[in-house]
């Protein structure tokens, strides 16, 4: 399988007046064409920072300290900003959680779906409103040539992330992030979108990086995981191996707090305490103050490292017990 991303020892780091936040320290992953990454951690694991990244959108004052971003083995975090503005939304798009990051609001849709055909292929106005009202309709919005002349107040919250993601979708990039564009949307259309973009990745060989701290969402749509916690990777592998016997004692905890997993009338399960502040972060493994089997060895920092084969943690006491020999 040829690689579309690869993501080296990636270091976002910003520089703020209380001291240097380091939200992405060292994180590194491949995105093969075709295939679906789910980057998954709580609020604050530096997941967003990483996507931003990729595509040059940290504002100061962050900024990309070190590592490398080879998109098509060309590196990105040394590419200029004119290089990006002609990558962004043609080749690599970005679906924000909130849609008005994506959407003008004194613009019509159909203006604004059109002007993005338009500043990135030579085609004719009617082609491009004609795959504008196509993609509307590939995200399950009703009557599509009357929704292209609405503005965004005229849709719900919910209809305007359709939007978002249908112009997303407008130019079949070959690399969409994805940022938890679906916790607005109910159930059905979730599950629609989820589906279409399955779709698109099978069959134009799109790659899909998709960042959520919903497992269930992972589980039925990407291929891959990376969790992430406190700006590191912590645990990578295939999806269906590393939920179904996780190494990390973080990831353990994430998926034993996910309702469906508790026995009916049992307390949930949760992990103890807070996330440490990116300002302030322990010696050694970031979560050993959380960590049931944490002891002396912690206090040094775990390299990530192969524990089976395609099986990726940074643990010095993962959970390899029901993981076979």
């Amino acid at each position: 399988m040829s690689t579309t991303l690869e993501v080296r020892n990636l270091r976002t780091h910003f520089f703020t007046r209380a001291g240097v936040v380091k939200a992405v320290d060292g994180v590194s992953f491949t995105v093969g064409r075709g295939q679906v990454l789910g980057l998954v951690g709580e609020s604050g694991s530096g997941k967003t920072v990483t996507g931003f990244s990729i595509i040059g959108l940290v504002d100061p004052p962050g900024r990309v300290v070190e590592g490398e971003i080879l998109f098509h083995g060309r590196n990105l975090a040394t590419a200029s900003e004119e290089e990006l503005r002609h990558l962004r939304g043609n080749r690599i798009a970005m679906i924000f959680q909130d849609p008005m990051m994506t959407l003008n609001p004194v613009l019509r849709v159909d203006t604004q779906m059109i002007e993005t055909v338009l500043a990135h292929e030579k085609v004719s106005r009617e082609e491009a409103r004609q795959r504008s009202r196509d993609a509307l309709g590939m995200v399950g919005i009703p009557s599509p040539d009357e929704r292209l002349k609405s503005y965004p107040h005229q849709f719900s919250g919910g209809m305007r992330q359709r939007v978002a993601i249908a112009i997303a979708l407008l130019h079949r990039p070959e690399l969409i992030i994805a940022d938890e564009p679906t916790t607005a949307l109910d159930v059905t259309i979730q599950g629609q979108i989820l589906a279409e973009v399955q779709k698109l990745a099978a069959t134009t060989g799109t790659s899909l990086i998709w960042i959520t701290h919903d497992l269930s969402v992972v589980a039925g749509l990407a291929d891959e995981i990376a969790v992430m916690y406190a700006g590191r990777v912590v645990e990578g592998g295939e999806v269906g191996a590393v939920l179904d016997a996780p190494f990390h004692p973080y990831t353990v905890g994430l998926i034993g707090s996910v309702p469906s997993r508790n026995r009916r009338g049992e307390p949930l399960r949760q992990i103890p305490g807070m996330t440490p502040s990116l300002l302030k972060l322990p010696a050694g493994c970031a979560f050993r103050s959380r960590c049931p089997r944490a002891d002396e060895a912690c206090l040094a920092m775990p390299d990530l490292l192969e524990l089976r084969p395609g099986r990726r943690a940074r643990c010095f006491h993962p959970h390899l017990e029901g993981a076979g020999a």
